[in-house]
């Protein structure tokens, strides 16, 4: 069940007063008048602490709250730990490496090619790509898919919203994702951890759907590197593994893409990766979840708790099978 919130949560309630990141770079104008800045062992997938980061970066100016029925009012999880502790192994395979190496990561200059099943492709700027796009903060759950959940407010603008501009034709059944590739930016990827780079996908009736977001920052501020900086995907009502993190490619296509994890191992990570409580990971339950910041575990919802919302997009099929 979606627990809905009436108002924006106050910025007190969502941002860890603690010690953060630094962001080197802050990118130009956005419509609203904003300028933005801008995936357990090494076979898990998904989402050792951090040593201390640095300070915190700049917020993104003309952010408005979202709509109230896309929130939850549940505690978002601090700062610290939704930064500290990451999936992203591009910068290596502990929790806390991405927020000590990814300071390596240029995010400035970016761009991000769109192409395949599109009547006006193009390597867009960032800045272009955000420029029409007002900036929302939405407060969702994140469940990774090896059984462990945060709250995160995150600042972006629907996925859906961008695809138009870019026309689709009627081939556009798949949206196909991919992370930068460059080793010596992300040393992780001199490991092969996994065939790099990192390519995710979602069906096109996901990728329209106003819950898919992408998102450019967190608590406010600009995206912190270890979390996607600058552009990454964020679906919630399914496992973290598939919002991808540091998007420079963007492709509709007619046939459902490959996508990492899903072919590193399809008998664990599912292209769908719906989260479900009833179909547990070939080496454990996924009925309950870990909190981080917190010690009790909860009962895992059906996709995620967005259900009402999202269940359309899969009625008639079996759940038990779709993952």
């Amino acid at each position: 069940m979606l627990i809905r919130h009436p108002e924006p949560i106050p910025e007190r309630e969502v941002t860890d007063a603690s010690i953060f990141l630094r962001r080197r770079q802050f990118l130009q104008n956005a419509a609203v008048g904003a300028a933005v800045l801008t995936a357990g062992g090494p076979f898990l997938a998904g989402c050792t602490d951090a040593q201390e980061p640095p300070a915190r970066g700049p917020k993104l100016p003309g952010v408005k709250a979202g709509p109230p029925a896309l929130a939850t009012d549940e505690t978002p999880t601090a700062y610290h730990d939704a930064t500290a502790y990451n999936n992203f192994y591009e910068f290596g395979t502990d929790k806390g490496d991405p927020a000590r190496y990814a300071g390596s990561l240029r995010t400035e200059p970016w761009s991000v090619t769109v192409e395949g099943e599109v009547a006006k492709p193009g390597v867009v700027p960032l800045e272009e790509i955000l420029r029409p796009h007002p900036l929302e903060e939405r407060i969702y759950r994140l469940r990774c898919v090896e059984a462990w959940s945060m709250v995160i407010p995150w600042v972006g603008f629907p996925l859906g919203d961008l695809l138009k501009r870019f026309e689709p034709t009627s081939n556009a059944r798949y949206v196909a994702f991919e992370t930068l590739h460059d080793p010596e930016q992300m040393p992780g990827q001199k490991r092969r951890v996994l065939d790099w780079p990192y390519r995710e996908g979602l069906r096109m009736d996901e990728a329209m759907h106003p819950l898919a977001i992408l998102a450019v920052g967190m608590y406010g501020e600009a995206l912190p590197n270890q979390n996607g900086a600058p552009l990454r995907l964020v679906v919630p009502w399914k496992y973290g593994f598939k919002s991808i993190k540091s998007i420079v490619k963007i492709r509709l296509q007619r046939e459902q893409p490959y996508t990492s994890w899903n072919d590193q191992a399809p008998r664990e990570y599912g292209f769908h990766a719906n989260v479900n409580p009833e179909v547990d990971h070939p080496r454990w339950s996924q009925k309950r979840e870990r909190r981080i910041g917190d010690y009790r575990k909860r009962p895992t919802l059906p996709f995620n708790g967005y259900g009402e919302q999202v269940a359309s997009l899969y009625a008639g099929m079996d759940l038990r099978v779709l993952f």
